[in-house]
């Protein structure tokens, strides 16, 4: 049987690509976890609009109301 030697070349070529596709991959979860940690912080923004919409809302309703006593009573 013959066998076959695999070049040293081709082990440190293939080492080499391994280490940047791990280094690459470490970086893009980072950049992942930026993101993440973003749109969490704008969820909460985005609720806290929400409610201070709802609130406006109903302050508003209630300077109508209070307007058209007013209106009546004069």
């Amino acid at each position: 049987m013959e066998t076959r030697k695999i070049p040293v070349a081709v082990i440190a070529a293939l080492a080499v690509q391994t280490a940047g596709a791990l280094f690459w991959a470490g970086g893009a979860a980072a950049r992942i976890a930026t993101l993440e940690d973003r749109v969490g912080d704008h969820r909460q923004v985005a609720e806290r609009l929400a409610r201070l919409e709802e609130q406006s809302k109903a302050t508003r309703a209630a300077v109508e109301r209070m307007e058209m006593r007013l209106e009546r009573g004069a």
